[in-house]
Parts: C-alpha cells; structure tokens; sequence
C-alpha cells in the first residue's frame, strides 16, 4: 500500500521544466489511508505518511523526506505491511544525496541504502532482502535519475499542463537496483468526490508500473492530482497481484499554498 502511493507520483523528467520554485515546503506532511477489494467489500487496510522537513548535509541545504505506512493491526492476518522510505535531497535541484528503504510486506523484508556521488556519477548500493544475503553494487547515475521518494516530489514541480491529453511522458527512476525507463499518461482534468465528501477538481494520469511483490506491472495505476499550486495527490486506484487498492488523502498540514482545488 504505501509504495503504491509512493510510485503513484512518478512523471516526467525529460519533455518539461521544473518550476523556479519548490511547490512543497518544509513542515507538509500528507497522510493517506488504503482500502483493498476483497470480491465485492472494500475494506480499510493500512495508511502512509509522507513528511518533509529541512536539513543540512555536506554543507549543502537540504530537504529530508520520509514516508512510513502500515496495515492495520486487523488485517495483518490479510496482508502485513511494514514500510519506511527515506531520502535527502538538494534543495536547488533535488539532486538526491541518500536513499534507505526497509519495508516488510506480505513477509517479505528489504533493507536497501543507496549513496549517490554527484562527481563520479555513481550510485553505492548496500541491498539485502528474504531471498538474498547482503550484497554491495555500484550502478551507473544518469542525468535526470531519482530515488523513488525524491522522485515523488520533484515531480510535484513541474508543469503537468504542457503536455496534451493522451500524450505518455518518460521517467528515469531507480528501484531495487535498477534503472527504469517509465512513463506517464496524462488524462486530462476530472473533479472527484474524496472519501471526506469534499469535491476536488484534479489532474489525471495513469502510470507504467514495475512488477514485483506488489504489481502485475503494466500500465495499471491511476492518480488524481489537485488542480491547483500544490500537486498534491487526492486519490489513487492500482491494480496490484491479487485485488486492487485504493488510496485516498485523509488528512494534511503544512501546505505551501491554499488547497484550492476543492469545491
């Protein structure tokens, strides 16, 4: 549940600019809860908390973000999930600077730490998981590669309205090691009606997704993004092994801007 909602945010990197400024801010924090489809019963599964916050690294200003989600405690019998994502990041282009991740899902465990050296271009994994022991590799960084959760945010800023409706947009991100050349659908504008009851005029795109423990893979997520200056994600539908899941923003703090896309 919460790397659907982490991976649900992945755009473009190559056709479009990013904003002059940051539309997130340090204090956000956006939290979100999951329901899964059980035949014909949706029932409320687990919640993730994405938070950003200021730090200084290597001398440079910083941001840190993190995402911690969880199945309820009643439904750990259905599917556990235990999950933690980091990340620092520069400010002035979120160039990522550090990476961790350890998530348990399903009983599956990972442990994964990645460096990035900006003059080498090289990114130093240190990666354990379930079905194999600790193993360090070292992976080449291309321009215009993110982390997972960097990637979250930095697609926040850019201009999702260049582009026209229908129109895919490619995205270089790491997972597990890996180098992914993904894309984004963009599907045009759509008001939604949130599980608060609150009407949201949003942004809608689809996503290529990487299969594993979670997805089938394929083109089998949609996002609702608010139509307004913070990009923020109202709701998310995926496809995953066995059932779908939904994600819907229950709760947020913090925002740089007015949350203007509501009704």
């Amino acid at each position: 549940m919460k790397r659907l909602i982490t991976i649900l945010l992945l755009s473009c990197f190559y056709l479009m600019k990013p904003m002059a400024q940051n539309v997130f801010t340090a204090g956000e924090q956006l939290t979100y809860e999951a329901a899964y489809n059980w035949g014909f019963l949706w029932i409320k599964a687990g919640k993730v908390t994405f938070t950003v916050s200021d730090t200084i690294l290597n001398d440079e200003n910083c941001f840190s973000f993190s995402s911690i989600g969880s199945s309820f405690k009643a439904y750990d019998w259905l599917f556990k999930v235990r999950d933690t994502f980091s990340s620092i990041a520069v400010k002035k282009d979120l160039n990522p600077i550090s990476y961790h991740r350890k998530t348990y899902e399903g009983g599956f465990e990972t442990n994964y730490s990645y460096r990035f050296d900006e003059v080498n271009r090289r990114v130093y994994c240190i990666t354990q998981n379930s079905n194999r022991p600790q193993r360090y590799d070292t992976i080449e960084w291309k321009q215009n590669t993110f982390d997972l959760l960097t990637a979250t945010y930095h697609t926040r800023n850019l201009p999702f309205l260049d582009i026209e409706v229908g129109d895919t947009v490619p995205v270089r991100v790491i997972i597990d090691r890996k180098d992914y050349n993904l894309y984004v659908r963009y599907l045009g504008r759509e008001t939604i009606k949130n599980r608060d009851g609150e009407k949201y005029r949003c942004l809608k795109f689809s996503a290529l997704l990487v299969s594993g423990t979670i997805f089938k893979g394929g083109e089998d997520l949609e996002v609702w993004v608010s139509d307004d200056d913070n990009r923020i994600p109202i709701m998310v539908k995926a496809k995953i092994l066995v059932g779908s899941v939904k994600a819907y923003l229950t709760k947020w703090q913090g925002l740089k801007c007015p949350l203007s896309a509501i009704e």
